[in-house]
């Protein structure tokens, strides 16, 4: 079928991708063509299809145009689409009037656009570009493609982070490129298929959302599980755990489900702007992935390194961790961003609310959290109250001098606990022969001799510093938590091993000393404990007044 006749048969229409991968119930040519007939009889004006077998099965059937593709692994061990002319030429055979061809970038690293004039002449077929990005899109239009496709759109490496839909996307295409746009790529409602053609979009694509039973089964389940776990009161938090490595975010419900997460590298060290550019960035990814799943947030909860005011949601101090940090105002400026209320808390802190909300610590009242990573934070409660003290400089474990005149640590003072018990002190431990702690844990783990005596330093240290709190403030329970206590059991081995050497009358404290039981996302936990709290704190003001 040519261009002009395809332009004619179909005015803004609906295509179905009829496709089953490997091992799935529906992976063979029979399935596709009954998907295919289904999908026609439902008012669809076209298919797309992959691999000879399935469009011939189809073409027996339909007599719409087909869009052809063929998906063959390379010898980088990933899957193209359409990658040789060959592969277009069977797929015509088999009865496609167009061929989708991967133009992306590394589409195009095998040669994509060379191929695109060679199907048209040697094929006389209409090619689509299946592309990610306007650039990819404008070099696809260059070379001849009679369409430009968006599939790909989300499942490239520069474009992983786009998660939904984007219709404005699809708008820029129809005003850029004289080829008529396909809209095809997360497009899972008729919602969202109307925005495509409202956007200038020729014809809509969709897939999953009509041909995959098992996926379509999934996100039933998927939201049926969810509501169960959000309990009778339907309540959620979202948190966020701002780390000088990574930027953690999820919701949590009432009831202490964690769910959804995700996380973020934390442009740590680029200064505040840019740092708080990204903190609007999560918080509005956070909330758009909690609203894509039906939750409807109560409050945003904000875990950050640095000393807060709770009241004013305020950086009272930061070190140079986070270079600029102190004096930002957080609250003020990422609410308006989510239109929820935002409650801000130093991070050890909050994981210590975390832990007295969902945790360890629920129905405790004196007890000490420690987070241990890049920094070290700890947060304290003192008879079953949050210790900030006077200037909400208080629990600042990780800056407790154990070493007179020691290392420089970035608080402006030498030889604090930090310096010898975070990620850093760990690989220089290890005889700096690995990369990162998580290496240094993994080898332990293993049975190095060296990687093991690292932890052992490491604890020595720790145990130092946990000393002074405990004679301090006599907790009967301290929570260790952060990217340190992640599959390191040595760690705490060792620590408790070495804590009676430095606490006295030990025997009669009966001390727990456990590793936080909310794993990996804890910080999130914690942000979404501190966004209750506040809720709740609001609420009881209101009720008094």
């Amino acid at each position: 079928m040519i261009l002009s006749e395809l332009l004619k048969k179909i005015d803004v229409a609906l295509f179905v991708s009829c496709q089953a991968n490997p091992g799935e119930v529906f992976h063979e040519p029979d399935s596709m063509r009954r998907f295919a007939l289904a999908a026609i009889a439902g008012g669809a004006a076209g298919i797309r299809a992959n691999g000879a077998d399935d469009i011939a099965a189809i073409r027996s059937a339909v007599s719409v145009p087909i869009v052809g593709i063929s998906k063959q692994i390379l010898h980088d061990g990933h899957t193209l689409i359409t990658p040789t002319v060959d592969a277009a030429r069977s797929i015509v055979e088999a009865g496609a009037d167009m061929v989708a061809v991967d133009c992306t970038a590394r589409g195009r690293s095998f040669g994509a656009l060379e191929r695109i004039q060679c199907i048209r002449a040697e094929l006389g077929v209409p090619v689509v570009a299946d592309i990610a990005t306007i650039e990819e899109a404008e070099a696809a239009s260059a070379a001849g493609a009679d369409f430009i496709a968006t599939t790909m759109r989300g499942y490239t490496a520069d474009t992983a982070h786009i998660r939904s839909f984007d219709p404005d996307f699809v708008a820029a295409l129809t005003r850029l490129l004289k080829q008529p746009v396909i809209a095809e790529g997360q497009i899972n409602s008729p919602q969202a298929a109307s925005a495509a053609v409202r956007a200038g979009a020729w014809a809509v694509i969709v897939g999953t959302a009509i041909t995959r039973p098992e996926l379509i089964t999934r996100s039933f389940v998927s939201a049926v599980s969810l509501a169960r776990r959000m309990g009778r009161t339907g309540r959620c938090y979202l948190g966020i755990d701002l780390g000088g490595t990574n930027t953690k975010f999820g919701a949590v419900s009432d009831n202490g489900h964690l769910l959804f997460c995700g996380s973020l590298p934390t442009p740590a060290t680029l200064g505040r702007d840019v740092l708080l550019a990204h903190l609007k960035q999560v918080a509005q990814e956070a909330l758009r992935q909690g609203t894509s799943r039906g939750l409807t947030p109560a409050a945003l909860g904000i875990a950050t390194a640095g000393w807060v005011d709770p009241q004013t949601g305020r950086v009272a101090y930061a070190t140079d961790n986070l270079p600029g940090w102190t004096g930002t105002p957080i609250s003020e400026e990422v609410s308006p961003e989510v239109e929820l209320p935002v409650a801000v808390e130093n991070d050890a802190n909050a994981l210590a609310v975390g832990e007295r909300w969902f945790g360890l610590a629920r129905g405790v009242d004196n007890f000490v959290c420690i987070t241990l990573g890049t920094g070290i934070g700890s947060g304290c409660y003192v008879d079953g109250k949050l210790c900030r003290g006077a200037h909400f400089f208080a629990n600042a474990l990780g800056h407790v001098p154990i070493q007179t005149d020691g290392l420089a640590c970035t608080c402006g003072q030498r030889g604090c606990v930090e310096m010898y018990a975070n990620a850093a002190a760990l690989v220089r431990y290890a005889g700096r022969r690995f990369e990162n702690a998580e290496d240094v844990i993994r080898a332990a783990n293993g049975g190095d001799e060296q990687a093991r005596a690292g932890i052992r330093t490491m604890a020595r240290f720790l145990a130092t510093g946990m000393a002074s709190v405990i004679q301090l403030l006599d907790p009967e329970l301290v929570i260790l938590a952060g990217g340190l206590t992640c599959n390191n059991g040595l760690l705490l081995e060792f620590t408790k091993e070495e804590l009676p050497l430095r606490v006295s009358v030990w025997a009669e404290r009966r001390l727990s000393v456990h590793f936080s039981k909310l794993g990996y996302f804890a910080g999130i936990y914690g942000a979404a404990a501190v966004a209750a709290e506040k809720l709740a704190e609001s609420a009881s003001a209101a009720a008094l007044s």
